[in-house]
C-alpha cells in the first residue's frame, strides 16, 4: 500500500491544513480524504451507496427511516468534505435539494477536480461559514440539518453552543431532524454538553454509538438524531445492533442518564470539541 499511496496520493495544501487523497486499496475507484492526517471523509466513485465509516452509515441510516423512502428532502449539510452524504442522499432519494456549505474553498476546488461529484442543479456547494450560512437562512426551510464540521479533528466552539442550535432549530420544518456527528472520549464530558445543548431546543432526541464510546471507554463518533418529534428508535436500533460494526441507541431514560448534570453550552463559554488522542489515526498510514 505504501508504494500505491506513494504514486496515486493526491497531497495538496488548502485553507485549513494538508489535504491528502489517498486512493482505497481494496475498492477501486474509491478514496478517503485526510487532513492534517485526520481520515474526513471515504468516497467510492462508482457506488455512492457504499459508506466505510460506520458514524456516516449511522447518520445514513437516519436520513433512511425519517421519511418515506425515496421521498426527496431538503438539506442542509454543515461541513462538505468530500460530500459523501450529498451523494448518499442524491442516488437514494432523486429530486432531494441539497445545499452544502465548506468553509475550505480551496477544498471544495481539490474534490471537485479530482472527486467530482455528479452534476446536479439541485446540489449546491457554498464557501463560506455554517454558522453564517444558518443565520441567512430562511425559518422552517429544512428536513434535515447534519452537521459535520471539523477543523483538523474538532468542531469549532462556534457550532457547539444553545445559540447555534437555536439556529439549526429555527431553519428546521416541524417534522425535521437534526443530525450531529459528535467525536468525544473518556469522560464524554463535551458529547453529554452537546446532547444538553441540543435537547434544549430541539428535545426529542437519541444517540447512536459504539457501547465502548457511549460507555467512556475510548474515543469515537456518536451521532445525535434530535427533532421536535420523536425520532425513529426502534428503526435506529435494529440498524445499529446489523451494522458491520455494532451500535447502541440511546433514548428516553437512558439519554436522560448519559446528559444528566451537563450544563448547556453557551457561546460565552464555548469551547472546541475533545482532541482525539495522539496518534489515534496513525495505523496503517
Amino acid at each position: 500500500m505504501g508504494r500505491k499511496r506513494a504514486a496515486d496520493t493526491v497531497a495538496a495544501r488548502v485553507d485549513t491544513g494538508q489535504a491528502e487523497l489517498v486512493p482505497d486499496p481494496d475498492r477501486p475507484g474509491s478514496w478517503t480524504l485526510l487532513l492534517d492526517g485526520a481520515p474526513q471523509s471515504h468516497v467510492d466513485l462508482a457506488d455512492p451507496t457504499h459508506l466505510e465509516f460506520e458514524y456516516v452509515r449511522r447518520l445514513a441510516a437516519a436520513i433512511d427511516l425519517v421519511a418515506p423512502a425515496g421521498a426527496p428532502l431538503r438539506v442542509l449539510h454543515l461541513g462538505g468534505g468530500a460530500l459523501t452524504l450529498p451523494r448518499y442522499v442524491s442516488a437514494t432519494r432523486p429530486g432531494s435539494t441539497q445545499r452544502v456549505v465548506e468553509v475550505d474553498g480551496a477544498l471544495v476546488e481539490l474534490v471537485r477536480q479530482a472527486l467530482p461529484w455528479p452534476a446536479d442543479p439541485r446540489l449546491r456547494v457554498r464557501v463560506a461559514d455554517a454558522r453564517a450560512v444558518l443565520a441567512a437562512s430562511r425559518d422552517a426551510s429544512y428536513d434535515i440539518v447534519v452537521a459535520d464540521v471539523f477543523a483538523g479533528a474538532r468542531t469549532p466552539a462556534h457550532l457547539t453552543s444553545v445559540e447555534y442550535a437555536a439556529e439549526v432549530a429555527r431553519v428546521l420544518r416541524p417534522t425535521g431532524f437534526h443530525l450531529a456527528n459528535v467525536a468525544d472520549g473518556p469522560p464524554l464530558r463535551h458529547a453529554r454538553g452537546q446532547v444538553a445543548t441540543v435537547r434544549s431546543v430541539l428535545p426529542r432526541a437519541c444517540l447512536v454509538g459504539d457501547a465502548a464510546v457511549l460507555r467512556g471507554r475510548r474515543y469515537g463518533n456518536l451521532v445525535l438524531v434530535a427533532g421536535r418529534v420523536e425520532p425513529p428508535v426502534p428503526e435506529l436500533t435494529r440498524r445499529a445492533a446489523g451494522d458491520w460494526f455494532p451500535g447502541r441507541v440511546l433514548a428516553g431514560d437512558e439519554l436522560d442518564r448519559f446528559a444528566g448534570g451537563a450544563r448547556v453550552v453557551r457561546d460565552a463559554d464555548a469551547t472546541d470539541s475533545t482532541p482525539p488522542p495522539p496518534g489515534i489515526f496513525s495505523v496503517g498510514r
